[in-house]
Order: structure tokens, then sequence, then C-alpha cells
């Protein structure tokens, strides 16, 4: 049974690490980051809900009045 030859396997790994750091520097380079890291504000937008446009109220039977 003939032997596997492992000679060329160490350059072969070699390059392809060398390739892809290069590839990756490439598509990073590329890639545009925001300037500005700080939030635009610090508090959450208060969108209205439908419910909340018109006065209802809720009986809730625990809280009624003991007859």
């Amino acid at each position: 049974m003939p032997q596997l030859d492992t000679s060329t396997w160490f350059i072969n790994i070699m390059s392809m690490l060398i390739t892809l750091f290069f590839v990756l520097q490439l598509k990073l380079s590329k890639h545009t980051f925001p300037e500005n890291t700080e939030p635009e504000s610090s508090r959450p937008l208060k969108v209205p809900a439908p419910w909340e446009k018109k006065w209802t109220k809720i009986y809730f039977p625990l809280s009624l009045p003991l007859q």
C-alpha cells in the first residue's frame, strides 16, 4: 500500500491561511463603519397605542365595593 505524501501540506496550508487573511483584510477595508458611535437619543420614542387615545374604565370584580 503506497504511503501518503505529506511533504507539501505545510506550504499549502500556510498559503491558504495567508490568502484568507488578505481576502478578509480586503473585505473589511471596503466596509464603512459609522463615524459617531454614541446613540442619537437615550430616550425611547413614545408611540401612542390605539387604546390610549380614548378614555376607558375597566371594572374588576374584586375591586367593586362589597354589598
